[in-house]
């Protein structure tokens, strides 16, 4: 069984909603598992079809019990239609095979629904004929299918009431429907074309971060390179080539597969080269979840790795912050020679939201260099030479006079020689970290969201819980409560500011999709009694529990 969820509405939408208004439930087992999720009173557009002994059977309802006629859904506006018979029906005159034609089942519902709320179907057919123009049977089929549920509601007098849903007050401009993983491949490829680096992928397929090498795989005419390479260390390893050889390396995972690439990310982070490692977070541990989402994997990016080996870690917050949040990651790891991680998760990747994309010219610049030549002053090429941000020269191999060594093992300060010296060792540990934690000074300091600069309650978020905790504070806010929200998209190192923020707070709350990570480094950190609130069922948190959470708080 799968499904999809979709709101929209006339205000500015940033979660698909806690509990439906509408569910369409083409079979028992949907109706099984998604009734607790629908308002007291909604509507239920039910696929009797869907309900027969076999059906009932396999949604493990007890034998001669039908929700339909047992009056457990007398709470409810329900809509009984025969969706199978009437597509059925409906299709009569085409070719197709009885399977085929069941396809365009949820064409007639998605029909229905529109007639319900008074939307036009243009878009759908431009869609349909788009996706489809080259067998017409299918896309025939689908048109006449959407037509005819509309068509059935508009003819059929048992329903007369219909909805409205004015437009959403945006910003003006272009927008496109976007989905995390696809904003993040773009965001790579505007990064590449704005600062004119050849972009290499480097990855093996997994859940649910396969999406951005499908996408990226469409744009070799921006010279774009893939590779699906034959395990995970194999993918990083081509990546950090790629980097050595003056592109932008990256390489996409999930949690089980980051743990396969820590050794070589230490392998990056000892020879302080760019690299971009991108962890679409899932349930986990082990093969855990696989298609849940949940944020699982932050303290993994702070230390999941052999010996103290410093990254930057940058998340997204939403399915088009995977845009500029990505094409940040890279503008840190390349500008200061680091390996960055940047975290999705599943709910981001899979998710879709409007998204008024940019132009070129709105793109943030981007200044990379390769060092060509010695200096004057220079007998040699020294590769760990650095300047004011503890940054070592970028190098394309081949650069006539630039040889130096490559390898894992520790790395004589200044010459990059092999060094087993002790205060050496303990000299090139202190300088990869103040490395990382000098990238404070070049990234914003971190700003509210909304609420007042002090108060009681400071809702701290990072990642996906973004839309949940916007929305939960702002009905707060309309309530009158003095309640704040600061989401952190720079993990590692933190704004320099951000202790300075949190401290203006009587109350700090962290929600997260995990048993608790960030609210750990912060309390590590900054010694700041924080309050946190878990939820790891591998679902979003709902702006529901949170604002009962919150008031609770604000109680005490």
């Amino acid at each position: 069984m799968s499904g999809y969820q979709l709101r929209f509405s006339s205000d500015t939408v940033y979660t698909p909603g806690d509990e439906y208004d509408v569910l369409v439930a083409m079979n028992a087992a949907a109706l099984k598992v998604n009734l607790k999720t629908l308002k007291k009173g909604g509507k239920i557009i039910i696929n009797t079809d869907g309900f027969d002994v076999k059906n009932l059977r396999l949604a493990n309802y007890e034998a001669g019990i039908n929700p339909l006629d047992d009056g457990s859904l007398n709470n409810y506006d329900v809509i009984r239609m025969d969706v199978t018979k009437m597509t059925r029906e409906a299709l009569k005159e085409f070719t197709l095979g009885t399977k085929e034609k069941d396809r365009a089942k949820n064409m007639f519902v998605l029909g229905f629904l529109y007639w319900m709320y008074n939307r036009n179907m243009d878009n759908t057919v431009r869609f349909l004929t788009e996706k489809f123009s080259k067998n017409p049977d299918i896309l025939n089929s689908n048109i006449i299918a959407l037509k005819a549920g509309y068509h059935y509601g508009d003819t059929t007098e048992a329903f007369g009431t219909t909805y409205s849903v004015g437009k959403a007050r945006m910003k003006k401009g272009t927008y496109r429907s976007i989905m995390g993983n696809q904003a993040l491949a773009y965001g790579l490829i505007a990064f590449s074309q704005k600062s004119g680096l050849p972009l290499f992928l480097g990855t093996y397929p997994i859940t649910p971060a396969s999406d951005i090498l499908h996408e990226l795989s469409k744009h070799k005419d921006f010279g774009i390179r893939t590779f699906q390479a034959e395990d995970e260390i194999a993918g990083i390893s081509s990546a950090i080539g790629a980097s050595y050889g003056g592109s932008v390396g990256v390489t996409t995972t999930s949690g089980p597969g980051m743990a396969l690439k820590t050794e070589a990310m230490g392998l990056a982070v000892m020879l302080e080269i760019p690299l971009v490692i991108v962890d679409v977070q899932r349930g986990g541990p082990s093969t855990g979840l696989p298609t849940k989402t949940e944020q699982s994997d932050l303290l993994q990016a702070y230390y999941g790795r052999n010996g103290e080996c410093p990254m930057p870690v940058v998340a997204s917050s939403s399915p088009s912050d995977c845009f500029s949040a990505v094409y940040e990651a890279c503008r840190i790891s390349t500008q200061h020679m680091t390996p960055v991680i940047f975290l999705s998760d599943g709910y981001i990747a899979n998710g879709a939201e409007p998204w008024r994309f940019p132009q070129s010219a709105e793109l943030p610049d981007v200044k990379v260099s390769f060092k060509k030549a010695l200096r004057e002053d220079e007998e040699q090429f020294q590769p760990y030479i650095r300047d004011e941000n503890l940054v070592r020269p970028w190098v394309v191999p081949g650069t006539p006079g630039m040889e130096y060594r490559m390898g894992g093992l520790e790395k004589q300060n200044i010459t990059g020689n092999v060094s087993y010296d002790p205060e050496n060792h303990q000299l090139m540990v202190k300088i990869r970290e103040e490395k990382v934690e000098k990238i404070a000074w070049d990234i914003p300091e971190q700003q509210l969201d909304s609420g007042p600069e002090k108060g009681k309650l400071l809702v701290l978020g990072w990642g996906s819980t973004y839309g949940s905790i916007k929305s939960a504070v702002t009905e707060l806010q309309s309530q009158g409560y003095a309640v704040s929200h600061a989401h952190i998209r720079y993990l590692r190192p933190f704004p320099r500011n951000l202790e300075t923020l949190i401290r203006n707070f009587d109350q700090v709350l962290v929600p997260e999709i995990n048993n608790g990570q960030l609210i750990k480094i912060l309390r590590d950190k900054y010694l700041i009694p924080a309050r946190g609130y878990s939820k790891i069922m591998g679902v979003p948190i709902t702006k529901g529990e949170l604002i009962e959470v919150m008031k609770k708080i604000l109680a005490d």
